[in-house]
C-alpha cells in the first residue's frame, strides 16, 4: 500500500513537472534566440543548449553598444531597428489602463457585492457579455469615432480602450474578492457609526488588497499583449511592442534575432511589475480558498 502510494507521488510529481516544462520551454527557445547569431538560429538539427552568445540582436534593436568591456556608445544610426520609444509606449498604456481599470472596477465591484438595487444580477450578465464581443467587431467604429474627437495616435484614447476592454474582467474578479469578505462586519461598522464611505475606505479596501493587486497583474498583461485596438487605432506615431514586431518582417527576410530581442526584453517589465505585487498577489489568489 505503502509503495503504490510511493508510486502515485513520484508519478504526479512528474507529471506536474512534464506540464511546467511545456509551459517553461518555448519560453526558454525564443529567450535564447535572442542570444543567438544568425548561423545558430537557422542551425540544423536546431542549437537549443550549446551556442556562441552574442549581445549583437540587442544592440540593433535598442541601438546602443551593450559589450560589458567596451564603453557604452550610441550605435551609428541607432541601430537597424530603435525600439526603446516603443517599448516606452508599451509601459505608459499598460500601466495607464491598469490603475484607470482597476479603479473603476474597484467602486463598481463593491456596489455590486454590497448593494441592493433592481436588475443588479442582469447588470452582471451585461458585464460578462461585453468580455464576449471580438474586439475587430468594434476596431473600425472605434477608428471613425477617436478620428472625431482627435484620439488617434494619443496615449489617452489606448489607455481609455484597454480600459474599457479590461473592466468587464477586473468588475467580475473584484466582486468575487469583495464577495468573499464577511457582509457582517460591514453591518458591525454601520452599527457603530461608520459611513459607507469610510467602511469602504480604512476596512475592506485594505482587506481587498491581495484581490486588487491580482486584478491589476491581470489588467497589466491583457494591455501589455493587446494587438487589434493598438494596431487600429494608431497610424505613425504610438505603437506598442506586439504592433512594432510586425515590422521585424523586412523586404528580405524576418530578423527572427531581432523580434527575440524585442520579445525577450518586452518580458522584463511584465516580470518586474508582478515581483512588486507578488506578495499581494498570493494574498488575493488565495482569497476565500478557506471557508468557516
Amino acid at each position: 500500500m505503502i509503495v503504490q502510494s510511493t508510486y502515485r507521488r513520484r508519478w504526479r510529481i512528474a507529471a506536474a513537472w512534464s506540464v511546467v516544462a511545456l509551459f517553461v520551454f518555448p519560453l526558454y527557445y525564443w529567450t535564447t534566440t535572442a542570444f543567438k547569431n544568425a548561423r545558430d538560429i537557422f542551425d540544423r538539427p536546431p542549437t537549443v543548449w550549446l551556442f556562441d552568445p552574442t549581445l549583437k540582436n540587442f544592440e540593433e534593436v535598442f541601438g546602443i553598444s551593450l559589450g560589458f568591456l567596451r564603453q557604452q556608445e550610441v550605435l551609428p544610426g541607432g541601430g537597424n531597428f530603435y525600439m526603446a520609444p516603443r517599448l516606452w509606449d508599451s509601459i505608459v498604456v499598460a500601466i495607464g489602463s491598469t490603475m484607470l481599470s482597476v479603479m473603476i472596477a474597484t467602486f463598481a465591484a463593491y456596489a455590486l457585492s454590497r448593494l441592493a438595487f433592481r436588475g443588479r444580477h442582469l447588470f452582471v450578465s451585461w458585464v460578462l457579455s461585453t468580455r464576449m464581443m471580438p474586439p475587430v467587431a468594434v476596431a473600425i467604429p472605434l477608428f471613425f469615432i477617436y478620428k472625431d474627437v482627435g484620439l488617434l495616435d494619443s496615449y489617452s484614447g489606448i489607455i481609455l480602450i484597454h480600459a474599457v476592454m479590461n473592466l468587464p474582467l477586473a468588475v467580475l474578479l473584484m466582486k468575487s474578492f469583495f464577495d468573499d469578505i464577511p457582509k457582517e462586519i460591514d453591518e458591525s461598522a454601520i452599527i457603530d457609526g461608520a459611513s459607507r464611505w469610510l467602511i469602504f475606505r480604512r476596512v475592506i479596501l485594505p482587506m481587498a488588497k491581495g484581490g486588487i493587486a491580482a486584478t491589476a497583474v491581470l489588467c497589466f498583461i491583457f494591455s501589455w499583449t493587446e494587438f487589434v485596438f493598438v494596431l487600429t487605432l494608431t497610424q505613425t506615431g504610438l505603437k506598442t511592442v506586439p504592433v512594432v514586431s510586425s515590422s521585424f518582417v523586412t523586404s528580405t527576410g524576418t530578423a527572427w534575432g531581432n523580434m527575440a530581442a524585442l520579445g525577450a526584453a518586452a518580458m522584463v517589465p511584465a516580470f518586474i511589475f508582478i515581483l512588486l505585487v507578488q506578495k499581494q498577489l498570493v494574498r488575493g489568489l488565495t482569497l476565500g480558498s478557506l471557508k468557516q
